[in-house]
C-alpha cells in the first residue's frame, strides 16, 4: 500500500513501539523492508522525529552478538539514502571490519563502499581503511568485495595491493582472480604503457583451476595483446576448456570465441597449427559442437596440416561405422563425409586416401550419408584423371552390397559413365547380371511360385502419390495395381527387388548405362561376333527388364516414361548411329563437367567475397596511429570488453542503426491511446532476442489524481507476460514509466492488448477503463537468412506439414526486382545460384530459406513470371509457397511478405 502511494501516518509509531522490540529473526528482516520503503522525511524534506528511535534501533542491531543480524542489517544501510540517518552508525559500521564472522566484515566493505560513493563526507578516509583490511584479510570472499571496492573508488591503491602480491594471484580464491582480471584489463585499457607489468600475471591465471577465470583470462589476453604466443595461449586455454566442460552451451560459446579469433586475419596462421588440437573436441557427443568445430577446422585448413586433418577425420569415419546406432551418429558421418569432400576437392593430393575409405560407405543403410560419399565420388571421378582406375576398381566391390535403390542409380551412372577398358566393361555386365538374378525375370519368378495354390488378385487403386520435382512443383502419380498376398520374401538380388518392388525408374538407369557400355564395347573390340553377343545381351536384359513391368509381378506396374526410356535405349543399340555414340558417350559427360565447373565457380566467388569482407582496407591518405604516441583519453573511444558484455546481459546491446536514434528508437515508438483520452500511453518495444521489453510512458492528463492506476496486459501467440506491472499514484498531469516483460517461446506474429484502469481519488464511481491499441509484434526480428543443400531443402520441404500459398499483387515490373524485395522485406536467403537467375525469358523460379533464433526452418518457393502480352508495363504475376514445421511460421511469414509486397514510392 505504501508503495502504491497510500499514506499511513498513525502506523509508524505502532510499529516503533510493539514491533521493533521483537527478537524474531524473520520479523526483523521483514522490518528491514520496511524501513526501506517507508517515507523518512516530511513534505518539506526534513527527517521525520520518529527516525531517530529507528537509528538507534539499527545501532543496537550493528552491535548484536547474532552475525546474521549484523550482516543483514548492514546490507540493508547500503540501500539507505538519507545521510542523517547515517552519520551516527559510522562508528559502528567501522566496528564491523574486525567482526570474527566473514559474513559480517564482507557485508561491513559493501556498506562502506556505498556510503562513500553517495556520501564522501561520512567517510572520507574509506579507499586507506579498506587498503589496510585488504593487507590483513584471509577470506576470499572478504578480499574480492574490498578489492571491488578499491577498483571503483581509488585505482592506484588497487594496483599497489596487487602490485605487492602478483607473484601469490595464482593462490588467490576464483572470485578475487576474477575481479582482478577486470583490473588489469580497464588499467590497460585506459594505459596502454601497462601492459608489460601486468601480462605475465594474465599468462599465469591461464592456468587456474576455475574455468571462469581461464576464459576471462583467455577474453583478456587476446585483447591486450596481439603476440602469436599470446594468441596460441589464449586459443589452447579456449580448447581446454572446450574438452573439459561438460556444458554443451559452454562448449558453443566458447567455439564462438574461437571462431571471432580465426576471423583475424593475422591470427588466422597461429589457429591453423592448433588444428589438431581443435579437433580433439570431436569427442563431444553434442551434433551442434562437432559441426562448428568441423567447420573451424575446415576454415583452418591449410597445406601444412591437411595430411593430419584427413587422418583423423578417417579414424572418426571408421569410429561411426562401430558404434552403436544413435539418432545422431549418421548425421554425424554426412558431416565428416562433407568435409572430408572439401578436403579433397581443396587437396587433391588428398583424395586417393580419402576415397577408398569413404566407398565402404556406399552400402550404409543411412542413405543420406550413402548419397554425399556418391556425389563425392562423382566429382573426384571427373576431377582427377588418374583417380579413375582406383574409383572404377573400389566401385565394382561395394557395388553389390549398396541397399539404397537412389544409391545404386548413381553407381550405375558412374560406372557406365567411367568404365572405358574391355575388362572393366566385362566386370559391369557381370556385376548387373549377378545383381538381377536368373533371366527371363517373369519366367523363372512364376516358376519359384508353382505348385503352389495361386490366390485370387486383388485389383486395386494404388493411393494418389504427390511427389515435389526439382523445380518445387508438383507431379501427382497414380497407379492400378494387382496385389496378391505373398509368403514372406525370400532373399533376392538386390536390383530384382527393386524391380518387383515396382522401382523402375532404376531399370531406365540401367538401360542407359548399358547402352553406354555397349556403345563403348562396339567401339574397343574388332570382332563382330563378341560385338553383337555383348550387345544382345545387354538388349535381352533390357527386354525382360520391359517384360516384367508389363506383368503383374511386381507391386507397382511399369510407369510409361521409364518404358519410353527403356524402349529408345534398345533402338539405340539396334542402330548403333554414330551420332547417338556421341550423345552417349561425350555429351553427358560434358554436361556434368559444366556443372561441376558452374559450382566450383560459385564456390570461389563466396570464397573471395568472405576474405574481402575480413581483409581490413586502409586508404593511402588514412593516418598511421602508433600506440605509444597515441594520447590517453584518445585509447578509451576502443570499446571496453566488460562494459559491452555487461550491455549485452542486460539486453542493451547498441546495434548498428541506433547512431540514428530518429531510425532506430522513434520508429519503435507505438501509441496506445488517443491524446484526449484522460490517459495518454505510448509504449517504446525493445526486442531483445527472446524477450521484449515494453517501456510504457503514461500521463495523467486530468487534475484529478488516479489512483490504483494499472496497466493490464494480454498476450495472443507464442508470447507470456513475465510479470504484471505494479499499480501506480499519478499527481494530476503526472507521468510514470512502466516496464514490462514478455517471454517470447517461438516465431509467429504475436499481438500485445490491453488496458489502462484506475480510480479517481474521492469520487465514488466504478472503476474507469481506457482501451489501448494493439501492439503488433514484427516476426522480422527473429528470422535470419541461413543457407542449406538442395538435398537438404527437399527433404525439409517433403517433411514439412503446413504450406501457405501467397499470391503475388505487387506493382512491381521486374522479376529480378521482386526477388530482391522479397529477399530484402523477408530476411530470408536465395539458394538458387546466381547464375540460374541470370538472363531474361519471362518466367523465374527460386528457392529461398531462413531459420528463426530459435531452430526453427522457413521454406519459400517462389515461381513468378511477367505477363507479356500485357505489355512492358505490367506487374509481376505468380506465387510463393512458403513452408514450415509450425503453422504459425508459416502464417506469420505469409502476413509479412502480403504486406510488403508492395514497393512504396518513396
Amino acid at each position: 500500500m505504501i508503495l502504491n502511494g497510500e499514506k499511513l501516518p498513525g502506523l509508524l509509531m505502532t510499529i516503533i513501539r510493539f514491533v521493533l522490540p521483537l527478537q524474531d529473526h524473520t520479523i526483523k528482516k521483514l522490518l528491514l523492508v520496511f524501513w526501506e520503503i517507508v517515507p523518512k522525511t516530511t513534505p518539506d524534506g526534513r527527517l521525520l522525529h520518529e527516525m531517530i528511535l529507528v537509528c538507534d534501533a539499527y545501532r543496537k542491531d550493528l552491535q548484536h552478538p547474532n552475525e546474521f543480524i549484523r550482516g543483514s542489517t548492514l546490507r540493508f544501510l547500503c540501500k539507505l539514502k538519507e545521510a542523517e540517518l547515517l552519520e551516527p552508525l559510522m562508528p559502528a559500521i567501522r566496528a564491523c571490519l574486525e567482526h570474527r564472522h566473514s559474513y559480517v566484515r564482507r557485508n561491513a566493505v559493501l556498506a562502506i563502499y556505498t556510503i562513500y560513493r553517495n556520501f564522501e563526507h561520512l567517510i572520507p578516509d574509506a579507499p586507506e581503511l579498506i587498503h589496510d583490511f585488504l593487507v590483513n584479510e584471509k577470506d576470499a570472499s572478504c578480499k574480492r568485495n574490498a578489492f571491488m571496492m578499491l577498483i571503483h573508488a581509488d585505482q592506484d591503491r588497487a594496483l599497489d595491493y596487487l602490485s605487492t602480491c602478483i607473484d601469490q594471484v595464482q593462490t588467490f580464491g576464483d572470485i578475487l582472480q576474477l575481479v582482478i582480471v577486470e583490473l588489469i584489463y580497464k588499467v590497460c585499457h585506459a594505459n596502454p604503457s601497462e601492459r608489460a607489468r601486468f601480462i605475465r600475471c594474465i599468462y599465469n591465471l591461464l592456468q587456474s583451476s576455475s574455468p571462469a577465470v581461464k576464459y576471462e583470462a583467455a577474453g583478456t589476453l587476446v585483447t591486450l595483446s596481439s603476440a602469436p604466443t599470446a594468441i596460441k595461449a589464449a586459443a589452447q586455454c579456449y580448447i581446454d576448456l572446450i574438452i573439459k566442460e561438460s556444458d554443451n552451451n559452454v562448449k558453443l560459446i566458447v567455439l564462438d570465441r574461437l571462431i571471432e579469433l580465426k576471423e583475424h586475419p593475422a591470427h588466422e596462421r597461429v589457429l591453423q597449427d592448433l588444428v589438431m588440437d581443435i579437433l580433439r573436441v570431436l569427442s563431444t557427443p553434442d551434433l551442434e559442437v562437432r559441426k562448428k568445430t568441423l567447420q573451424l577446422a575446415l576454415d583452418l585448413v591449410s597445406s601444412r596440416n591437411v595430411e593430419e586433418l584427413v587422418i583423423v577425420l578417417k579414424k572418426e569415419v571408421i569410429k561411426t561405422n562401430n558404434v552403436s546406432e544413435h539418432e545422431d551418429t549418421d548425421k554425424y558421418r554426412q558431416l565428416l563425409v562433407r568435409t572430408l569432400h572439401s578436403c579433397s576437392v581443396r587437396f587433391p593430393d588428398m583424395a586417393a586416401n580419402v576415397i577408398p575409405v569413404l566407398m565402404e560407405f556406399l552400402s550404409d543403410s543411412n542413405e543420406a550419408a550413402a548419397a554425399d560419399v556418391l556425389e563425392f565420388v562423382r566429382e573426384a571421378i571427373q576431377r582427377f584423371d588418374n583417380l579413375r582406375m582406383l574409383i572404377v576398381e573400389k566401385m565394382l566391390e561395394v557395388f553389390h552390397a549398396i541397399k539404397s535403390v537412389k544409391i545404386y542409380r548413381g553407381a550405375l551412372w558412374i560406372l557406365g559413365e567411367y568404365c572405358s577398358t574391355k575388362e572393366d566393361i566385362q566386370s559391369v555386365m557381370t556385376e548387373v547380371r549377378r545383381s538381377l538374378g536368373e533371366i527371363p525375370i517373369v519366367e523363372s519368378e512364376i516358376k519359384k511360385e508353382a505348385g503352389e495354390l495361386k490366390p485370387e488378385e486383388e485389383i486395386t487403386v494404388g493411393p494418389v502419390q504427390k511427389l515435389v520435382t526439382e523445380m518445387g512443383t508438383y507431379a501427382t502419380q497414380s497407379a492400378l495395381s494387382s496385389s496378391r498376398p505373398t509368403k514372406k520374401e525370400e532373399e533376392r538380388p538386390p536390383l530384382r527387388g527393386f524391380l518387383l518392388d515396382g522401382d523402375f525408374f532404376v531399370a531406365a538407369s540401367l538401360a542407359t548405362t548399358l547402352t553406354k557400355v555397349a556403345l563403348r564395347y562396339v567401339a574397343l573390340v574388332q570382332e563382330k561376333k563378341k560385338q553383337n553377343s555383348f550387345v544382345a545381351e545387354a538388349m535381352l536384359l533390357m527386354a525382360t527388364i520391359l517384360h516384367l513391368g508389363k506383368s503383374s509381378l511386381p507391386k507397382k506396374p511399369i510407369t510409361d516414361d521409364d518404358v519410353d526410356r527403356i524402349s529408345l535405349c534398345l533402338k539405340v543399340l539396334s542402330e548403333c548411329s554414330p551420332l547417338m555414340n556421341d550423345i552417349f558417350n561425350k555429351e553427358c559427360r560434358q554436361s556434368l563437367s559444366h556443372m561441376l565447373s558452374a559450382k566450383l565457380e560459385e564456390e570461389k566467388l563466396s570464397q573471395k567475397k568472405e576474405s574481402e569482407k575480413r581483409n581490413v582496407t586502409v586508404q593511402p591518405d588514412d593516418p598511421i596511429s602508433f600506440m605509444q604516441l597515441t594520447a590517453k583519453n584518445e585509447m578509451n573511444c576502443k570499446e571496453d570488453q566488460f562494459q559491452l558484455s555487461l550491455l549485452a546481459a542486460m539486453g542493451n546491446t547498441q546495434r548498428k542503426e541506433a547512431a540514428d536514434p530518429l531510425a532506430s528508437k522513434l520508429n519503435k515508438v507505438t501509441q496506445l491511446t488517443g491524446f484526449s483520452d484522460p490517459v495518454y500511453a505510448e509504449a517504446y518495444v525493445h526486442v531483445n532476442q527472446y524477450d521484449i521489453v515494453l517501456d510504457v510512458l503514461v500521463v495523467n492528463q486530468t487534475s484529478d489524481t488516479l489512483q490504483n492506476c494499472t496497466l493490464e496486459l494480454a498476450t495472443l501467440g507464442d508470447l507470456k507476460l513475465v510479470e504484471k506491472p505494479s499499480p501506480l499514484t499519478l499527481a494530476p498531469h503526472d507521468f510514470a514509466n512502466i516496464k514490462a516483460n514478455v517471454k517470447v517461446a517461438s516465431t509467429e506474429n504475436g499481438i500485445i492488448f490491453g488496458n489502462i484502469v484506475y480510480d479517481v481519488s474521492g469520487a465514488a464511481s466504478d472503476r474507469n477503463c481506457v482501451v489501448l491499441s494493439d501492439i503488433h509484434i514484427d516476426i522480422m526480428d527473429y528470422i535470419q537468412p541461413a543457407t542449406c543443400t538442395d538435398a537438404e531443402f527437399r527433404q525439409m520441404w517433403a517433411e514439412f506439414e503446413w504450406e501457405n500459398k501467397v499470391t503475388v499483387n505487387t506493382n512491381i515490373v521486374d522479376l529480378n526486382d521482386y526477388l530482391q524485395h522479397i529477399l530484402k522485406s523477408t530476411n530470408m536467403k536465395c539458394l538458387t545460384p546466381e547464375k540460374a537467375l541470370s538472363g531474361y525469358c519471362g518466367f523465374m523460379a527460386a528457392n529461398l530459406y531462413a531459420r528463426s533464433i530459435f531452430g526453427e526452418d522457413a521454406l519459400a518457393n517462389v515461381s513468378i513470371e511477367k505477363p507479356i502480352q500485357q505489355g512492358p508495363e505490367a506487374p509481376v504475376t505468380g506465387h510463393i509457397r512458403i513452408r514450415a514445421k509450425s503453422q504459425g511460421m508459416a502464417l506469420s511469414l505469409g502476413d509479412k511478405i502480403n504486406l510488403s509486397q508492395k514497393k512504396t514510392s518513396i
